[in-house]
């Protein structure tokens, strides 16, 4: 549903999208590639409006997970090499021929389908071999078995050169597992490479997301896969800064008396007469419901502490104290502010998950407004 007065509404900075993106390029060492990770509709922040910030910069890959995504890749003008970073159904490959999409193959049946698929004229792009290193055990060939090897030589015969890179997505990035990780990666691919004709200078090798792009372990790869920090998620030391804004507006300010409760189940009690503004966003709009204690949202340059339960359209912020609030005053619930900035470490600590979960939460289920 589409609303000229949104409730709550992102707003998404393409300029620091941009910022973060010639930043993130700069700490690509020479000889390495660069996949721009554009999926959940690019962390929410929509994929139309990225996809010309990252051609811009000259970015060649887009790495994505679904159909739809690859098809608003290809629709907002992207022709380069486009990767599925997971395993697909056999009709999402059939369904997405169109889009030139290089599938990550991990079965034989995967290969066989992509074998006869290309036998057929219907298939033009290559396949990635994915291999689990280091127990990341989500859908990719775990190749220390025999059982695992033989599989890979069955998917090794079937495809031969049209495999054009070997992947892995590490379950760590804590320096002290990193290495190892990927010094076993490069085990993997090399015990792939003796086994096979595939020819190392020919083959994308490639594992790391923007941990490992900011680690300070150098590994070997080819290419790294990023997507978190295009976004601001990561180092803020380093220039990076958050690129969506999430707000609201007061819809009602009401005085309360000592002793009132507030909420479902009565699960606030106001310890002094208090002013209370009502709040035009809930757990519909990725106000999690975690998030009803010590929790905090911005109005007119001070942080307010949020009271009570989280409703489903609707939460309350003590404002007792706050000069000139009035209702239609706009609220922050993350970003940017020269006095009371609501950042990531503090939206991580109030809601209890990850910033790529709450950006890609908070894209998709408010109004976007680009600047």
């Amino acid at each position: 549903m589409r609303d000229a007065n949104p409730a709550s509404w992102c707003t998404i900075h393409r300029d620091r999208i941009s910022r973060n993106l010639e930043l993130a390029l700069r700490l690509v060492p020479e000889g390495r590639k660069f996949c721009a990770v554009l999926k959940a509709d690019a962390y929410g922040h929509g994929i139309g409006q990225i996809v010309p910030l990252i051609r811009e910069q000259g970015v060649e890959t887009v790495g994505i997970t679904s159909n739809a995504e690859a098809r608003a890749v290809r629709d907002a003008g992207f022709d380069g090499t486009l990767i599925r970073l997971r395993s697909a159904t056999l009709q999402e490959i059939e369904s997405a021929l169109d889009d030139r999409i290089e599938e990550q193959v991990a079965s034989v049946a995967t290969a066989q389908q992509l074998r006869a698929l290309r036998d057929a004229g219907k298939l033009r792009t290559g396949a990635h071999l994915a291999l689990n290193t280091a127990g990341m055990s989500r859908d990719a060939l775990e190749i220390s078995t025999a059982d695992g090897q033989s599989t890979c030589h069955e998917i090794l015969a079937t495809l031969g050169s049209e495999i054009h890179g070997i992947c892995s997505h590490f379950p760590s990035n804590d320096p002290a597992h990193l290495k190892q990780n990927a010094d076993q990666f490069q085990q993997q691919a090399a015990w792939v490479f003796e086994n096979s004709d595939l020819k190392r200078s020919e083959t994308l090798v490639h594992a790391g997301s923007s941990l490992t792009l900011i680690s300070d372990v150098d590994i070997e790869t080819n290419m790294y896969r990023c997507g978190a920090i295009l976004y601001g998620i990561l180092k803020p030391d380093l220039g990076f800064r958050p690129t969506m804004d999430l707000e609201a507006r007061i819809v009602s300010l009401q005085d309360y008396p000592q002793g009132m409760t507030l909420g479902y189940d009565r699960a606030c009690r106001l310890d002094r007469d208090s002013q209370v503004a009502c709040i035009s966003i809930g757990y519909e709009n990725g106000f999690r419901r975690v998030a009803q204690e010590d929790s905090v949202v911005v109005i007119r340059d001070r942080l307010a502490p949020v009271l009570g339960k989280i409703s489903m359209n609707a939460i309350v912020a003590d404002v007792t104290g706050i000069k000139n609030v009035a209702v239609g005053d706009v609220v922050g619930v993350f970003g940017e502010s020269d006095v009371a900035p609501i950042l990531p470490e503090l939206a991580e600590t109030q809601f209890r998950t990850i910033m790529a979960d709450l950006l890609t939460d908070w894209g998709q289920r408010n109004h976007r407004v680009y600047r």
